[in-house]
């Protein structure tokens, strides 16, 4: 009974991300958009090398990224939230089809904003190939970045190694190892138990806010906007802080040393995380399960 119990919400968290992960429009072309992104604030020489390596190592500061973040951000929840009072309209009859639409759109507008932010602040592609299916190891950071988004510390703390991982091996891939069965593997898995606890929370706080129609939509579109937009900064404030963001290194075209001794520390070894704190401040409305949207 214990082990169904921790397995089924981790399985259902699982199942939703990888649904909406194939949802057309969900993910990005990093290229694409940090052209875009950066076109505003960046030099033509400053953008081809943020794509080519990271923004860190073109150079571009803080501030520069900070404001592209926040563009996105906007852009994002405007349409999150739009789309959710869409959802809304049609009252208690259509509620059947609209909450699952309206969840899986919400996701979808998280993975959008994930992968903005990620790119921004110097991460790799998260999305390598054509494949629909998320490769293990994309799927446990987005899991990671999620918790960082609902508050979880020991997401904060596990985002943190990976990306110390990443900087210190000057990589273009994610630590498969670590991610998969090493250090921050079991991390990823309490993270996904706990995000799939709060995603039932929420989809019943939406059928509610969808029970009434017109008004439902105002509520929900309210709703989704008032919770999209503090965890997508969240997850903006922590990637900004990491060591990724900053300019020690130019990109090079190396694997990670998946599994073995980076800087003399074993990645399989038995460090300890927080525990996994639920929410922890005043932006508990954060923690709310909005949908999500393609840009």
């Amino acid at each position: 009974m214990a082990t169904s119990k921790e397995i089924e919400p981790e399985s259902r968290f699982s199942a939703v991300l990888a649904s909406a992960a194939r949802l057309p429009g969900v993910r990005i072309h990093r290229e694409e958009y940090l052209r875009m992104a950066l076109a505003r604030y960046c030099s033509e020489g400053e953008i081809r090398r943020a794509i080519e390596e990271t923004p860190a190592a073109a150079g571009i500061s803080l501030g520069v990224l900070d404001k592209a973040a926040n563009d996105s951000i906007n852009y994002e929840a405007a349409k999150a939230s739009a789309l959710s009072a869409a959802a809304g309209i049609p009252g208690f009859i259509a509620l059947p089809a609209t909450v699952p639409a309206d969840t899986a759109q919400y996701f979808g507008h998280m993975l959008r904003i994930a992968q903005k932010l990620a790119y921004l602040y110097s991460w790799p592609d998260l999305f390598s190939d054509d494949s629909d299916d998320l490769d293990d190891a994309t799927k446990g950071v987005l899991t990671l970045f999620f918790g960082v988004m609902f508050g979880t510390q020991s997401a904060n703390a596990a985002v943190g190694k990976v990306a110390g991982m990443m900087s210190k091996q000057v990589a273009k891939k994610l630590p498969q190892k670590a991610l998969t069965q090493g250090v921050i593997y079991p991390i990823v898995k309490r993270v996904a138990g706990y995000l799939g606890v709060q995603m039932t929370k929420q989809t019943f706080a939406k059928s509610v806010s969808k029970a009434i129609p017109v008004v439902g939509a105002v509520v929900s579109g309210g709703l989704t906007l008032a919770t999209y937009l503090p965890m997508a900064k969240r997850l903006k404030k922590h990637l900004a802080s990491l060591e990724l963001t900053k300019p020690a290194h130019r990109v090079v075209d190396a694997e990670i040393l998946d599994g073995e001794v980076v800087d003399g520390e074993v990645l399989e070894g038995h460090e300890s995380f927080p525990t996994i704190p639920e929410q922890h401040d005043a932006d508990e409305t954060a923690v709310k399960l909005q949908k999500p949207h393609s840009s």
